[in-house]
């Protein structure tokens, strides 16, 4: 029998979302080095990101943060590590995610706007690293 699924609809259905994905990232053997040292606070983390993803999503919450300058960063206290093949890891995981809890418009365009995000944000990265060289 197939589980029916609804979309995202609030704050709390995003929470669920960002927690189950982190909750893959910090097992991943490829992705979590990246994130477990340098994160020492999950739950402020995992509001912090549901606040971003509510905003991006549904345009009624202010997120304040600078995530281009926080990758950034990440991929210089890594030695430039980040490749394309973490960002794609990192959006698989995420698509996944969404494809086991949601479906829907809204599910679709977190969807769309985490690989719009990847893309901006591996570019971004990838422009720092020539900027510094």
């Amino acid at each position: 029998m197939d589980v029916i699924k609804s979309d995202i609809k609030n704050r709390e259905d995003v929470h669920k979302l960002v927690s189950a994905f982190y909750d893959k990232i910090r097992k991943d053997d490829f992705l979590g080095p990246f994130f477990e040292p340098i994160i020492t606070d999950w739950p402020e983390h995992i509001d912090r990101l549901t606040s971003f993803w509510e905003s991006s999503l549904f345009l009624k919450t202010k997120y304040y943060g600078n995530p281009l300058e926080t990758h950034i960063r990440v991929d210089e206290e890594n030695n430039n590590a980040i490749s394309e093949q973490h960002f794609g890891a990192w959006l698989n995981l995420w698509l996944e995610t969404i494809d086991q809890l949601f479906e829907g418009d809204i599910a679709n365009n977190a969807k769309q706007r985490a690989r719009k995000m990847g893309t901006f944000l591996y570019l971004n990265i990838f422009q720092a690293r020539q900027n510094k060289e």
